[in-house]
Order: structure tokens, then sequence, then C-alpha cells
């Protein structure tokens, strides 16, 4: 069971922003379905739309009410609902991220290990051999929520979030695996950090990943390895690796 609602749910968000709900379940078909009604509704040019912001379940839509009012903006995502599924389909890419896996660069693996039961080594194997899908981005810019972590590894959040984490760090919370795009607080538990740059506002784009891809992570055997691709990827000399599928 998919867990896709018949018909759209719509929840007013606001007095220029719509909530469309798609399911009530996390899970790939229920996705799935939000990114094809995302792509359906900005192939539609809606005037007076002014973002679409994908998520788990639902799409939050932003719009100027002097153009458009929510009962037309209603009404014709209704009417796009009933071609989405035959008329579009979205790129689909595996994002391969190197990432040393380390306790100085992932200062909570060993915590993640004996909470689990694992050795690190365990833990860094069960990580790695998993494709993660991009299923939404928020928190902060470039922030890629992953699904599909295996619950042998599934680790409770901080009690207390730190202040500061560097940017490319790897993190689990719960049952999900993300990955810290720019230094800022955070309460996830890290066991490992990448040399990628997943946020430069002066990129075009300026995020690597998207909802639609998937990221596969690829450990690194050495922090001399690491700190070649990270002075790589501050030349522009590094080109990530990204596969259509």
């Amino acid at each position: 069971m998919n867990s896709i609602f018949d018909r759209l749910r719509f929840l007013q968000a606001g007095d220029q922003s719509l909530t469309v709900e798609v399911g009530d379940t996390i899970n790939p078909e229920v996705n799935s379905k939000v990114r094809k009604l995302n792509l359906a509704i900005l192939d539609a040019s809606i005037a007076g739309v002014r973002e679409v912001v994908p998520t788990y379940r639902s799409l939050l839509i932003y719009y100027n009410a002097l153009v458009i009012s929510s009962s037309d903006l209603i009404d014709q995502i209704g009417s796009i609902e009933e071609w989405t599924d035959s008329q579009l389909v979205y790129r689909a890419r595996i994002i391969s991220i190197p990432t040393l896996y380390d306790g100085k660069y992932g200062p909570d693996l060993q915590f993640v290990a004996r909470h689990a039961g694992l050795t690190t080594e365990e833990v860094i194997n069960i990580h790695s051999e998993t494709d993660y899908r991009v299923y939404m981005m928020g928190f902060s810019p470039g922030f890629p929520y992953l699904g599909g972590l295996s619950p042998k590894i599934a680790t409770p959040r901080l009690e207390t979030p730190r202040a500061e984490i560097p940017g490319g760090s790897v993190g689990i919370a719960e049952n999900q695996t993300g990955i810290y795009p720019v230094s800022s607080p955070g309460g996830w538990r890290l066991i490992g950090c990448t040399p990628l740059n997943f946020f430069d506002p002066y990129m075009d784009p300026p995020v690597i990943v998207n909802p639609s891809d998937t990221i596969r992570f690829v450990p690194l055997q050495s922090e001399s390895e690491y700190l070649r691709i990270k002075n790589e990827v501050e030349n522009g000399l590094f080109e990530v690796h990204a596969e259509d599928i």
C-alpha cells in the first residue's frame, strides 16, 4: 500500500501560501508523485506562482494573491494532476559522494557503533553500501534529507545540539542520514565528512544534488586522500561523478 491519496488535499498555509498533500506516508511512491507534480506545476507556468517547494509527501506553493486567488490556484493544480503521471519524467541521477569515515571527521562514529552493537568498520560498510534517495532539501541551503538508512545503524540525535558543525559533515538522526552543506548548528550524530562543497551561492546551480537524485557514499581510505580532493574542489579541479538512472 503506497498511501497516495485518491485526490490531492489542499491546506491554506498563510495568506499567500498553499500546502498540497499527496499522501500520508513517507515512501518512494508518494515522493515520486510529489516530484512529478512539482515538475508539472513548474511546466505549467501558472501566473502568480512564485515558488514551489517539494517535501517528503507534499508541496508548499508560494503565490501572489494579487495575481491569483487560492481557489483558482487549487483549480489549476487539480487539472494539472490529471496528466502528471503520463506526461512528465523527472531526471534522476546517482551522485557519488567521497566520504572519510573517521573519528576526527566523524566524532560520533564510535557512539553509533556502540549503540548498534557493531564495530566502526561494520557501521561504515552498512552506511556506504546503501544508495540513498534524496527525499527533500531543507534546514539549510543544500541539505539533503536522505531515505533508506538501515535500521541497524539508526541512532538518536544528540541530547544537546552542537553549536557548530563543519560543512560536509555526514550525520545520522534516528532513521535518517544527511549531509551538512555549510558550517551550522546541528544535533545529528556525525560519522564522517565529505570534501565536496554542497552549497555555493556563486556556483550555477548553487547545489550539487536535487530532490530527484540518489546519493552513494564512497569511503575514502585516508586523510591525505580527503585533503587532496578538498584541494581540488577548492581550486575548481574536481568533477563530481554523476550518472543518469
